[in-house]
């Protein structure tokens, strides 16, 4: 067998690092057409940054993450992914809103709601999908907009290092 010249396989690396980032950027632009969002260069930016975030974001997050974007900028396209269901907002007590991508059949209904879990030691914010908040009953003539709820604890990272 014929040994491939390094340039040949540095062109064939390159080329499906190319492709791979393409359908990367497809995939993000049909997530916000899907919520019925524009997709423009500095959303699917701002959107391709959340999806590096291993646990809930912050709009600080956010700003140190994409320097070069104006923070009113980020803000309103935190706001605008927001109204249009493509995050969820959590409030987990440490006085800074953060943020999560939502699944792509979530409409972010009382009854799809999750668990979040904040870590006391690393300050992290976490989604625990699995863990449904539970039904609860209201008194007659009670309407529920929203449900909050934050467990907070020692992430299995910190476990280790509690007390």
């Amino acid at each position: 067998m014929d040994e491939v010249p390094f340039w040949q396989f540095f062109w064939v690396i390159n080329l499906k690092f190319v492709w791979t980032k393409a359908l990367v950027m497809e995939v993000l632009e049909e997530k916000l057409i899907k919520r019925e969002i524009k997709p423009t260069a500095l959303r699917l930016l701002i959107l391709k940054s959340m999806c590096g975030f291993d646990k809930a974001f912050s709009l600080t997050d956010l700003e140190a993450e994409l320097e070069t974007v104006n923070k009113s900028t980020i803000f309103r396209t935190l706001n605008l992914f927001h109204e249009h269901l493509l995050i969820h907002g959590i409030d987990d007590g440490t006085g800074s809103m953060k943020y999560s991508i939502c699944n792509d059949d979530c409409m972010c209904r009382p009854g799809e709601a999750h668990v979040h879990f904040n870590c006391n030691r690393c300050k992290n914010t976490l989604c625990l999908e699995n863990i449904p908040i539970p039904t609860i009953e209201l008194p007659e003539n009670f309407l529920l907009e929203s449900v909050n709820f934050v467990i907070k604890g020692h992430c299995d990272h910190c476990s280790g290092y509690a007390n």
